[in-house]
């Protein structure tokens, strides 16, 4: 029974009880956001939150670890 979250205005495909991270793995969509310096692409590094990698924005709140984060329907997620 999947539904839908939204990331950057494009639909994303979600599982009950799976991470904003996994959905977005699960998408094919490796990197969303990027370093301060060098630029370099960043998303899914250790995927159990000890690092801070996979850092995005749900349904307008403060930033947070997307591998931590569980997906509910209708999530409005932006990434940095």
């Amino acid at each position: 029974m999947t539904f839908e979250i939204t990331v950057d205005g494009r639909p994303v495909p979600a599982l009950p009880g799976q991470t904003v991270g996994a959905a977005l793995h699960a998408a094919g969509i490796r990197a969303w956001r990027t370093t301060r310096f060098g630029g370099r692409p960043r998303g899914l590094f250790c995927g159990i939150g000890v690092c801070f990698d996979c850092l995005v924005s749900v349904n307008g709140g403060p930033v947070e670890r997307a591998c931590l984060t569980e997906a509910r329907p209708g999530d409005q997620v932006t990434t940095s």
